[in-house]
């Protein structure tokens, strides 16, 4: 049996026994996954184990479940799945009212050696190959967007950075790196030429996405939920996914890493 590559094309199905060491918390109300750079959020028509609501159905045995927020196939890191309409809710409101913290960690081209605090509005590409892709504008369906970026450490070719972002919208990060000039790496759409993004949809990993593009898939994880609820805080953080781990430790600095995400 051959093995698919997890960052092809078409993804392999989820094993339920690696699904396990996803889970970073459970209890009656909630499930929160750290999901792996290469798996969709909603089921798909390749059956249930090809995404990751679909695996959390068959781990719950439960056939309704609720996304709290998505994050897009490349993305790894934290989605929330409660088991109830009602914790959706809680949960749904908390982002809409802005009271949740969301920190990511990303890997960005170029050296960024000073925080950046970015407002500029995004609105949908109206023209270009790429169907899907955000720009920054101020048409008249432009939306507010602010997002902070805060090095970490860096050298010439790369920034280790956190990232903060105050609203919420499509591709918000990646529109906003772009438009700095230090897109994030191995960002198909948003990073050195958005005809990779077609290339990879027709023919799967190529020796020209290999060329141009040093990782995989796009070097972005969500880090922190912190929701400032009325009553309590909850907090919840995910580890760095290996391949993100992996290139920072031989891009740019392992050790200055391991202390530098947990300040």
């Amino acid at each position: 049996m051959v093995e698919i590559d997890p960052f092809s094309a078409n993804s392999p199905l989820v094993d339920m026994d690696k699904f396990l060491s996803w889970i970073i918390y459970e209890d009656s109300d909630i499930l929160v996954l750290n999901k792996p750079g290469w798996l969709v959020c909603h089921p798909s028509k390749e059956g249930p184990l090809s995404s990751l609501v679909g695996a959390a159905r068959i781990y719950l045995g439960l056939e309704k479940l609720h996304l709290v927020a998505r994050l897009d196939r490349e993305t790894s890191g934290l989605v929330l799945i409660a088991k109830k309409t009602s914790v959706a809710r809680k949960y749904q409101m908390a982002i809409q009212d802005r009271i949740v913290v969301k920190e990511y960690l990303a890997i960005l081209e170029g050296s960024l050696s000073e925080s950046v605090k970015v407002d500029q509005n995004i609105a949908h590409r109206p023209k270009g190959i790429v169907k899907i892709k955000n720009h920054v504008s101020y048409d008249r369906t432009s939306k507010s967007a602010i997002t902070i970026f805060e090095p970490l450490f860096f050298n010439d070719d790369y920034t280790y950075a956190r990232i903060i972002p105050q609203t919420g919208r499509k591709h918000q990060i990646r529109v906003h790196a772009e438009w700095m000039g230090n897109p994030v790496v191995g960002d198909k759409i948003y990073g050195p030429d958005e005809r990779l993004y077609i290339e990879f949809i027709e023919s799967g990993w190529t020796r020209n996405l290999d060329k141009l593009l040093p990782m995989k898939r796009q070097a972005l994880h969500c880090y922190k939920y912190q929701f400032n609820f009325p009553s309590e805080t909850v907090s919840f953080t995910a580890p760095l996914c290996l391949d993100m781990e992996i290139f920072v430790r031989e891009k740019i600095n392992y050790k200055e890493m391991e202390s530098s995400v947990q300040s």
